[in-house]
């Protein structure tokens, strides 16, 4: 652990034990949902899945990604993973995007991805409010995740025909623009 890492926080005004269980709940979500996206994403067939199939797979990889990123500050914070894989996916902050009863019904499988990042986004605001002016790393490291769950909610909200974004797809291959300074080498 890293104690002046968790000491500065706490002399910040952060309740530090708070602050990683929100990140361990945020962590669990990303790594659940990482999971299930890649079901959700095997089952996007057809015209109109084969469409979604990209921005599905940006979202995962990114998740994947997001947890990567958020583990190593839980452990500088003092904190864990849960030892358990059932329990660590038992506190996720978000509900699992299990895969509809008709997985061919393409506007259920677009709720389902949309409602994953609207879950996503709320806990990273909470984390961002938190810690605003209070905790440096964390912060930034929670705005990068969030700029990159709205950007992913976007995309899901226009296909589910709310209306435009304003947001562009990312060119294949390029993942994580805002989370990748935390990944380390790349």
């Amino acid at each position: 652990m890293a104690r002046v890492a968790r000491e500065m926080v706490q002399k910040a005004g952060v309740d530090v034990d708070k602050l990683i269980d929100l990140l361990v709940r945020n962590a669990s979500a990303e790594l659940t949902t990482f999971y299930y996206y890649t079901i959700l994403r095997v089952n996007l067939i057809g015209l109109e899945g084969e469409g979604l199939k990209e921005i599905t797979e940006d979202a995962r990889i990114e998740d994947r990604n997001h947890f990567e990123a958020l583990v190593p500050r839980i452990y500088e914070l003092g904190g864990h993973l849960p030892k358990s894989m059932v329990d660590f996916h038992n506190v996720s902050a978000c509900p699992p995007a299990f895969i509809p009863a008709d997985p061919t019904n393409i506007q259920d499988m677009l709720q389902i991805l949309v409602d994953a990042e609207r879950c996503a986004i709320r806990g990273y605001t909470q984390i961002c409010n938190m810690t605003f002016g209070k905790d440096h790393r964390t912060y930034d490291l929670s705005l990068a995740i969030l700029h990159e769950e709205t950007e992913h909610e976007a995309w899901f909200s226009e296909f589910l025909g709310e209306g435009p974004s304003g947001h562009a797809l990312r060119k294949s291959g390029e993942n994580s623009p805002y989370v990748g300074k935390f990944l380390g080498a790349r």
